[in-house]
Order: C-alpha cells, then structure tokens, then sequence
C-alpha cells in the first residue's frame, strides 16, 4: 500500500469518529470514572488525562480501521516510545501512527502540540531505541490529531451517582480530528518546556491542509533542519559559540535557499 492510499483510508475513517465519542450536543460522551460502589469521579480538564482516555476511548475505532483495510497493529511499548501505533499492511509496509491531542486557545489556534523527538532516533534512524521499529524502515509518520474545546470550569472535588448522570458537565466538547504526515503539520521550533521535541503549528486550518512552514520546502528539507538543529545547551556540548540556526529563514540563509 502506498502512503496517501493509508493516509487517505485513515482520513476517511476519522469522520465517524466525532459522532462515536460525542453526546448530541457535542460534548464528550465520557462523564468520569466510576468505582465499584458506583460512585461517579470527574475527570481534571488537565490535558495528559484528558489525552490518555481519548486515545483509550478512539482505540476500537482505530481496531476498526485496521480490520477493515487489513493492517496489523503493534502498540508502542512504553509511554515514550515512539510512534503510538504501528501498522503493517499485507506487503510489510510499515506506518507509524502518533495520537495527539490539544484543547482551542481561540477559534483559529490551539496550544500547539509536540511531534517527537529530534535527536535519538530521529537522527540515528537504524536505531530501536524508544521505537518500536527503526525510524528509516517506515513509509509515513503520521499524525492523527484531535482538537477539542476544554472546559471552563470543573469542579472535580463533586462526585456522582448514576442517576445524576445527565448531570455531569463534560470537560471536553466540540471535537475535530485530522490526519497530516508530520513533516508538513511541522513547525520550526522545538516544543514547549526544555525536551528536544519538535513543535507544531498551531492555527487549526493549517493543521487541517497540512500548511507548515516544511509544506513547499518538502520532506527532505525538513528531516535535514530537525537533524542538525542544535539547541544552546546542544551547540555549547560541541564547542560552537552559537546554533549553526535557530529558525527556517536562518536555516535558509545556512543552506543558501532562496
């Protein structure tokens, strides 16, 4: 299978994912956890739970998917081993499948979201550490992206009863997904906090075509700028007085592209 056929099947299937987890008004269909007295818990609008139960809740759609177009599936290992999910089509083409999720910070923009690592593996692309299979071996890295509007208030010291299930406001409505490969949804920084991850755009629409700056520039381009791009605690380890760039006009004028 090639990989817009992949990408394309996958885009076609995200469309009934919405209506799977939402309630007809658009909110979250998950309410809270409940425990074995039957008492109802709220889930914290923090994002890493929020993230981890969407992709719980999303997985028998992706099983879904996957039966349907004949993929294996293989999960990642451990919580920081790239990618999320690896499919393997009936030829042995490898796909990687990364979930991400982020809540709207206006109607244009999310928070942004990290696209793994920029060292490791991504530079040393025969190797199995923190992947599941070697970086070089996959025919697309995909991101299957899931934007969500979060929440006001929460009150999570409540707790429920069945009964009162109607009652329960969600922490998260209004659910769009996308599927992009990596390098186009890409941005030029690294992530928030200090982790040598690669950062992503964050204007919705641009998520949704895929317009990152690496869009016209094309993929080479962009796994070259994440390959040699040095943080100030990377270019000082090497002895440079500075980072050979720190964004794509400085990598331009590095490379000499016009």
């Amino acid at each position: 299978m090639e990989k817009d056929r992949f990408i394309q099947l996958l885009r076609e299937a995200i469309t009934d994912f919405a209506p799977a987890i939402s309630c007809a008004d658009g909110s979250w269909a998950v309410k809270g956890f409940i425990d074995i007295h039957k008492t109802i818990y709220t889930i914290s609008t923090d994002t890493k739970i929020v993230s981890k139960i969407l992709e719980l809740y999303i997985f028998p759609k992706i099983l879904e998917f996957a039966n349907k177009n004949e993929l294996e599936i293989e999960l990642s290992k451990e919580q920081n081993f790239y990618p999320d999910i690896t499919f393997r089509d009936k030829e042995g083409n490898l796909f990687a499948a990364d979930l991400k999720s982020s809540y709207r910070k206006t109607e244009t923009h999310i928070n942004g979201m990290t696209l793994g690592s920029f060292t490791g593996y991504f530079r040393d692309r025969k190797s199995l550490k923190n992947i599941t299979r070697p970086y070089e071996e996959y025919k697309a890295h995909v991101v299957l992206g899931v934007i969500y509007t979060s929440a006001e208030e929460i009150d999570e010291r409540q707790t429920y009863t069945l009964k009162q299930l109607d009652d329960i406001a969600s922490v998260a409505k209004d659910f769009d997904f996308f599927v992009q490969e990596k390098w186009k949804i890409a941005s030029d920084h690294p992530g928030s906090g200090n982790t040598k991850n690669i950062g992503s755009i964050s204007n919705i629409q641009d998520l949704k075509e895929g317009n990152g700056p690496f869009a016209l520039l094309g993929e080479a381009a962009f796994d070259d700028y994440w390959t040699h791009y040095l943080t100030k605690d990377m270019a000082k380890a090497a002895e440079l007085a500075e980072p050979y760039y720190r964004s794509l006009s400085e990598y331009k004028r590095f490379k000499n592209i016009s």
